[in-house]
């Protein structure tokens, strides 16, 4: 598989997805989802692969959106011309694909070093499992720009309420050690291990029956939707957009964009 920001490769049954953008501390383009979701797909239609595992290169997991392209919207086949167009622009690329790799029917484990800003959650809250790194913060500061949460508003879920609400009203970051102890994150690991012991745990439930993976994935996240976390899901992805149609009738942008940019910038930088 011949991609730009992905690679995609198999290590006996664990199919290996790995972001490799450093130089912009794998800030999210539509094209860099694109191929993520190439890589997903590609990992769920393989008989051989039993376990997936998403990793990025470079200091940090992700910084989120990538709101420094240089691409124009027209150019990657993004409409933002109105309300209705983004709205419809975002349900079918962050939220898709954010709900389409958490129903991937094999176990998917992420491991998270560095920051993990905003929409970086969007790609580790889909796996089933979290290994961070002993450095791993994770945040979602998007109160700057006028709305609720990222497009996959998973908080409450991954956090717990009070956790949730501190969280997003300060814009600040949890710990990896925080993380862990709010069951969001399943390990932490010194920064040089967290490669191989990622990998050492998916090889280890690979050894399990495939099928058997499977069935025990479904009884989970189908637990977890009777409990409502889909349909949360999808009201939530209401209010983000009700947030932004409101910054742009009350400023005409985003509201202090600038500090959520001089944030992901700092993350690139270091």
């Amino acid at each position: 598989m011949q991609l730009d920001h992905v690679t995609y490769e198999v290590d006996e049954h664990v199919g290996v997805i790995t972001l490799d953008r450093p130089e912009a501390a794998n800030a999210q383009s539509p094209k860099v989802l694109d191929e993520l979701d190439q890589a997903w797909r590609a990992a769920d239609a393989d008989p051989q692969v039993k376990v997936i595992v998403l990793k990025s290169n470079g200091k940090h997991f992700s910084a989120g959106h990538d709101m420094s392209s240089t691409e124009s919207d027209d150019d990657l086949g993004m409409d933002f011309s109105t309300a209705e167009a983004h709205y419809d622009w975002e349900t079918r690329h962050y939220l898709h694909y954010a709900k389409t790799w958490r129903d991937v029917p094999k176990p998917s484990i992420a491991a998270v070093q560095g920051k993990c800003i905003a929409a970086g959650l969007m790609l580790c809250w889909p796996c089933d499992l979290i290994v961070a790194a002993d450095n791993a913060e994770f945040s979602d500061p998007v109160l700057f720009m006028g709305i609720c949460g990222v497009e996959l508003h998973a908080h409450t879920w991954e956090l717990g309420p009070r956790k949730a609400k501190e969280l997003l009203f300060t814009g600040g970051a949890i710990t990896a050690q925080q993380a862990e102890q709010l069951g969001m994150v399943n390990k932490v690991v010194p920064l040089d291990d967290l490669v191989s012991a990622t990998m050492a745990m998916a090889h280890t439930i690979a050894r399990a029956d495939a099928f058997a993976l499977r069935l025990a994935k479904r009884a989970v996240n189908h637990t977890l939707d009777i409990q409502g976390y889909s349909a949360s899901i999808d009201s939530v992805f209401d209010m983000h957009h009700f947030g932004h149609t409101r910054a742009r009738v009350v400023t005409g942008g985003m509201p202090s964009l600038a500090g959520l940019t001089s944030m992901k910038q700092k993350a690139k930088s270091e």
